[in-house]
């Protein structure tokens, strides 16, 4: 089987020290990406770990894909325990950052420990440096950059870092990388900040020699020649689908469709687009660099979550207000998805919804934990019942697009899934509007017969995560692609997504969680049977735990 090569290099910040030690048997078995960092995880952080202590650990992993040619590998994995769910997280982020890391000859890199002072670590495939860096106390994502490239001549592609939100452990707060890219849920931002780390940075001459099958060429070619929309509007495309379908949530959830979608959707991003944008070796190219003319704002986005999170959640049908939220989040390092719905549930609270000026001032005060921006740093599940709203979250996790309540296989997932309420973890939803094939598609309504799907597309989405390949690449892989990438029979790859799965699952109950954590603020009928035949597929108990017996882990 096709998987990562090199070492863990682990750093204790606190003690200013780097080791390096073998970890080719987790390699081997858990390919890379999230599975390694799952495992990793797993092994090494305190089952009772705050995720703001020094004994919380965030590992950065890459994939054997990432020495590929191939379009959808430019992406890398982030793993620790959230501060907004207080469950085990990964995140991955787009960009051009992992072909870096990957030259340094490092599989995983390890943070853990916590500084005094506020530090950047500079690895590369010969030493580790730490470099104080008071001047950047409370800086920008753009400062940032700035400042690394004028002292040290480091590109924005070399570095991650966190912006004031991390420092300020918003809960919410993004790792970014390539100035618009985000290692977005969960707020891993926060982590860093909490060990006083600023900035990461990658780079060397080193990378490992793995073969890979030619088909690599063919995804590459086909991704590179096909006439798709998202390479025109990006995840936006969905827009007037899901409104029509009534599955765009709207004033703060009270409603799912947004009268002035058309005004902030796919069309109205694409007449902002003014070049084309792309990760690492993809010829997909489906980013959105957006310019708006009379102003000047230059960004890229919004995606459709944040369309969704600024625009419908908001009641804001200005495109440029959308562009400036987005580009406030990149810069200040928050998640699009959880600020605007934080941002939504305080307008709804204070019947101020529409209000352009003040939801930019909002993005200020909570990356900055100003006044009430304290507050809502906090997230939703904290602050609901003082604001006096509903608590739209799962897992302490605020909601993306994709209404469950319409798409019901994707609300299923968003109560199973272990990072909370997430679309990405399985992408139910493309099975619901359709997105797929007429042969593969679902009806949106119901649970009853689609645990078996749920199960299968998380198990996928885990081996993508672990490879590392981007979830729009599937229309271009198939089972056979898969085997052929990866070197594996494909149900052997769905084992060791089912692994992954329940290690995210293990930990996770070791603090805690249990089946009544596998809820949605809304009813959808039959999910307590649904949920009883997903936990029976898994070999789960019906209180939602991992038994001891189940193999990924009998072998920790």
């Amino acid at each position: 089987m096709l998987h990562a090569r090199g070492s863990l290099l682990t750093i204790d910040v606190g003690e200013q020290t780097a080791t390096i030690e073998p970890i080719d048997d987790i390699l081997q078995s858990f390919i890379g990406g999230r599975g390694v960092g799952t495992k990793l995880a797993h092994k090494r952080i305190p089952f009772d770990a705050d995720p703001f202590g020094s004994e919380n650990s965030l590992f950065f992993t890459t994939g054997p894909m990432q020495i590929s040619n191939m379009s959808f590998t430019g992406r890398m994995n982030c793993t620790s325990i959230s501060p907004l769910t207080d469950g085990l997280l990964s995140s991955n982020a787009g960009g051009y950052l992992s072909r870096n890391f990957t030259d340094t000859g490092y599989s995983a890199v390890e943070i853990t420990g916590s500084a005094d002072d506020l530090l950047a670590i500079h690895i590369t495939d010969e030493n580790v440096e730490f470099e104080t860096v008071p001047e950047l106390h409370e800086a920008t994502i753009d400062e940032t950059g700035d400042y690394f490239e004028k002292t040290r001549d480091l590109g924005e592609d070399q570095l991650v870092a966190i912006g004031p939100a991390g420092e300020n452990r918003v809960r919410f707060a993004a790792v970014m990388t390539t100035s618009h890219r985000a290692f977005g849920r969960g707020g891993l931002g926060a982590v860093l900040g909490s060990k006083n780390v600023k900035a990461v940075s990658f780079a060397g001459q080193s990378p490992p020699e793995i073969d890979i099958s030619s088909t690599q060429m063919d995804v590459h070619r086909e991704a590179a020649t096909d006439d798709n929309i998202m390479k025109r509007q990006g995840t936006t495309s969905v827009t007037a689908l899901a409104n029509e379908m009534d599955a765009f949530p709207t004033r703060y959830f009270e409603k799912q469709s947004f009268e002035g979608a058309d005004k902030i959707g796919g069309e109205a991003v694409e007449q902002k687009k003014h070049t084309r944008g792309t990760c690492s070796n993809c010829a997909f190219a489906c980013k959105l660099p957006t310019k708006d003319e009379k102003t000047g704002l230059e960004t890229e986005g919004p995606e459709y979550e944040t369309v969704m999170a600024f625009g419908g959640n908001a009641m804001v049908d200005d495109i440029v207000a959308i562009m400036k939220s987005n580009d406030l989040c990149d810069n200040f390092g928050l998640d699009t998805i959880s600020a605007g719905d934080v941002v939504a549930a305080y307008l709804k609270a204070e019947d101020e919804f529409g209000n352009v000026e003040l939801v930019h001032e909002l993005l200020h005060k909570i990356a900055y934990r100003e006044e009430e921006g304290d507050l809502l740093a906090e997230g939703i599940n904290r602050f609901a019942d003082e604001l006096g709203v509903k608590d739209w979250t799962s897992k302490g996790m605020e909601f993306p697009a994709h209404d469950g309540r319409r798409l019901n296989g994707q609300g299923l997932s968003f109560a199973t899934a272990n990072r909370g309420a997430d679309h990405m973890y399985a992408e139910m939803y493309s099975y619901e509007y359709p997105l797929v094939s007429k042969e593969d598609a679902i009806d949106p309504t119901g649970v009853a017969g689609k645990a078996s799907l749920l199960i299968d597309a998380e198990n996928e989405n885990a081996i993508n995560d672990s490879g590392i390949i981007c979830k729009f690449s599937g229309s271009y892989l198939n089972r056979e692609r898969y085997e052929n990438l990866l070197d594996a029979d494909y149900e052997d790859l769905l084992e060791i997504g089912s692994q992954i799965v329940d290690l995210e699952r293990h930990f996770n109950n070791q603090r805690g969680f249990d089946r009544t954590d596998d809820t949605l603020p809304y009813e959808i009928e039959g999910l307590d049977s649904a949920l009883d035949d997903y936990y029976s597929r898994r070999g789960w108990k019906k209180d939602g735990t991992v038994p001891n017996g189940v193999t990924a882990i009998r072998n920790t």
